[in-house]
């Protein structure tokens, strides 16, 4: 029997985002300056005002000369996301917040915070193609890829929020982020990875988050978990595997059609040996479908002398969907069943459930009310 076609969906063919001071290295943003006519150290300026103070807006620099500005702004900083609106639960300590793009495409960030850190978790795609059934963007498909800078910006206005004290429980500091949002990150590796190093570079020239706090994660596209791993990044990788057996991964994670779960575990093994680093295996857990306790000792006898976590995730139903979360009852065996294996295991805390927490559902609905 010859080995199915996987044709996944590519982005389609659009105006490019207009380019950003956030798209590239710090070598290249004092070149860029100086093809502006401006003195290099300008540079050094502009990345203290954006990484440091999360100000985007040179009209409110007062150590920056008055006739540059708007070149600036034209040509370095020009506005890449407005933010459509805001939502919040946990009694505000869980904001979802829909940004438009330059095109009008809609993306989606979550900020939540916590009493021991604040977590950020962003999108890196409009949209999604890697068809995953019962996830809320891949029913979306995919509009296109982000820019370095659009991912950034999304960061940038987290930080921001924070350091302004926009959350309950006064000003605090954006520590964890996590590629967990709309998209599939290492389908946008460029920018993804551009986006990595805005991250965990020291400030001015980044926004020196440490590279511990950077989670990043993947339906398990195995020759970028590979280029990954040759970064020698500090980043947490994550591994959104939802089943044990290659035969309902082939319906629930169509990519597994290319790279079967061995050859997925076997490329975070790599990253994992070359980082010293231990990756998250995410399962999100569906009624009937993977939850089952042969599954849960399958996944077990899987992971039992790998260097993983595993992360369980209740699904968040979207609605009109015939996927659902799992019992509490099989919730409970299935952790049950892991722990017995030695497998470390956890089950993921469910924000967001009334505010259209699954990634893309408040962008659908906006989508949905346009007339």
């Amino acid at each position: 029997m010859s080995e199915p076609t996987l044709v996944f969906e590519e982005p389609k063919q659009r105006k490019k985002p207009p380019s950003h001071f956030a798209d590239f290295t710090p070598e290249e943003r004092r070149a860029k300056v100086e093809e502006l006519g401006l003195p290099g150290y300008r540079a050094n300026q502009i990345s203290t005002h954006y990484f440091t103070h999360y100000d985007d807006d040179p009209e409110s620099w007062s150590d920056f000369p008055a006739a540059a500005r708007t070149l600036v702004r034209e040509n370095l900083l020009p506005p890449l996301i407005t933010l459509v609106r805001s939502i919040t639960c946990d009694e505000g300590m869980t904001r979802k917040d829909l940004w438009r793009l330059h095109d009008g495409v809609l993306v989606e960030s979550v900020l939540m915070r916590y009493p021991e850190r604040t977590t950020v978790c962003i999108s890196s795609q409009a949209g999604c193609g890697m068809n995953c059934p019962f996830c809320a963007t891949g029913q979306a498909g995919l509009t296109r890829n982000l820019s370095a800078a659009e991912i950034t910006a999304q960061i940038v206005a987290a930080a921001r929020a924070c350091d302004r004290g926009e959350l309950p429980g006064g000003p605090t500091r954006l520590s964890n982020i996590v590629f967990m949002g709309m998209g599939e990150p290492l389908a946008n590796y460029n920018a993804v990875l551009r986006t990595v190093r805005n991250i965990i570079t020291p400030q001015p020239d980044g926004l020196g988050i440490g590279a511990r706090s950077v989670t990043l994660s993947t339906v398990g596209l195995v020759p970028a978990i590979e280029k990954l791993t040759e970064e020698n990044l500090q980043i947490k990788l994550a591994i959104s595997l939802h089943t044990p057996d290659d035969e309902l991964r082939d319906s629930l994670v169509p990519i597994n059609l290319r790279w079967k779960i061995k050859e997925v575990l076997a490329a975070a093994d790599g990253y994992a040996d070359k980082t010293g680093r231990r990756y998250s295996i995410e399962y999100a857990l569906i009624r009937d479908i993977n939850d089952q306790k042969w599954r849960a000792d399958l996944l077990g006898r899987l992971l039992k002398n790998r260097n993983a976590h595993v992360n369980l995730i209740p699904l968040n139903p979207t609605p009109g969907s015939k996927w659902t979360a799992s019992r509490k009852e099989d919730e409970r065996a299935f952790v049950e069943t892991l722990e017995n294996y030695g497998v470390p295991v956890t089950v993921r805390d469910t924000r967001g459930r009334e505010i259209e927490g699954a990634c893309g559902q408040l962008a659908a609905l906006e989508i949905s009310s346009r007339p």
